[in-house]
C-alpha cells in the first residue's frame, strides 16, 4: 500500500515559514497533495509558496494564529482555492521560551498559551465544519517532550505544550463519529530549527556553558545519542496524517530518540 499518496487531498500548514513547517509542506506537495501554507508575514509565505512551486501545488496567505478573524480569512481561502475542502490540518506555528518560574511575566504566560493552544484551537474550530461535511479529516497537533515530561526553565512552554496533549485527547473522542481522527507528535530538540537556536542560548545564558557543551549535554540523555533531525519530525507527522494512520486516533506520539518512553 502508498501510504504517502496525498493525490487530491487539501492539506492546510500552519507556522509554514519556518524550517519544520516547510519541510512538511513540502512533504505533502511531493505526495500529490494541494497545500496552503500560512505563518505570520505574507512575505515569508510568498517566498515559501515560490519555493514549493517547484515540489506540487501550493499557496498561501498570512495570518496571525492568535486573531480570530485572519484565522478564518486563512481557512476560507484554503477552501476557495481548492474545491471548498481541508482534509489535512497541520498545527505547526508555534513558539518557545526560558525564563525562572518567578521571572515570567503575566504577558510572556499568556503570550506562550495564545500562540501555542488558542492558534491551534482557532485553525481546528474553522476547520472541523468542513471535515464534517465530507465526514473525513486528519489533525496534526504539535506537542513536544516538554509537553509529556516538563523542562526546567521552561515551565509556561511545558504547561502549554501539556495542554495540547489534553485539546487532542479530547477532540479525537469528541470528532470520531464524524471521520475525524486527532493526533499530535511531540518532538524533542530538533536540530537546525529556530526552535532550538532559541533554546540554546537560553541555555548557555542560563547555565554559562558554551554551545558545544550544551549539545553534548543533552545529546547525553538520549538512548540514540543525537538530536532530532527535521526530516524525523516530517516523516513522522506525514505518517501521522497518511491512510497507515487511519486506526490512530487521541495518540501523542514522540519523536525523541528515546528520551521520552510514555
Amino acid at each position: 500500500m502508498d501510504f504517502m499518496n496525498f493525490k487530491d487531498q487539501v492539506v492546510l500548514v500552519t507556522g509554514a515559514a519556518g524550517a519544520i513547517g516547510k519541510s512538511i509542506a513540502e512533504g505533502f506537495c511531493r505526495g500529490g497533495a494541494k497545500v496552503f501554507v500560512t505563518d505570520l508575514k505574507q512575505e515569508a509565505i510568498d517566498a515559501t509558496v515560490k519555493e514549493l512551486g517547484n515540489s506540487g501545488e501550493c499557496c498561501g496567505l498570512a495570518a496571525d494564529v492568535t486573531n480570530a478573524a485572519q484565522v478564518k480569512k486563512a481557512v476560507d481561502s484554503a477552501a476557495e482555492a481548492f474545491g471548498g475542502k481541508i482534509d489535512i490540518l497541520v498545527n505547526v506555528a508555534g513558539i518557545v521560551g526560558q525564563g525562572k518560574v518567578e521571572d515570567l511575566t503575566e504577558e510572556e504566560w499568556d503570550k506562550m498559551f495564545a500562540v501555542n493552544c488558542k492558534g491551534s484551537f482557532l485553525f481546528i474550530r474553522e476547520t472541523v465544519p468542513l471535515m464534517k461535511a465530507n465526514k473525513f479529516g486528519k489533525i496534526i497537533n504539535f506537542s513536544s517532550k516538554s509537553g509529556k515530561t516538563g523542562s526546567a526553565l521552561m515551565s509556561h512552554y511545558s504547561a502549554a505544550k501539556g495542554a495540547i496533549i489534553g485539546f487532542t485527547q479530547a477532540l479525537a473522542c469528541e470528532l470520531a463519529d464524524d471521520g475525524i481522527n486527532v493526533n499530535c507528535v511531540c518532538p524533542g530538540i530538533t536540530e537546525d530549527t529556530g526552535v532550538w537556536s532559541n533554546v540554546s542560548a537560553g541555555y548557555i545564558k542560563n547555565l554559562e556553558m558554551p554551545r558545544v557543551e550544551v549539545i553534548k549535554k543533552f545529546s547525553a540523555k538520549i538512548p540514540l545519542k543525537r538530536l532530532a533531525k527535521i526530516k524525523d519530525v516530517v516523516a513522522v507527522t506525514l505518517f501521522m496524517a497518511s491512510s497507515g494512520a487511519d486506526y490512530m486516533t487521541g495518540q501523542a506520539i514522540n519523536i525523541t530518540g528515546g528520551r521520552e518512553m510514555h
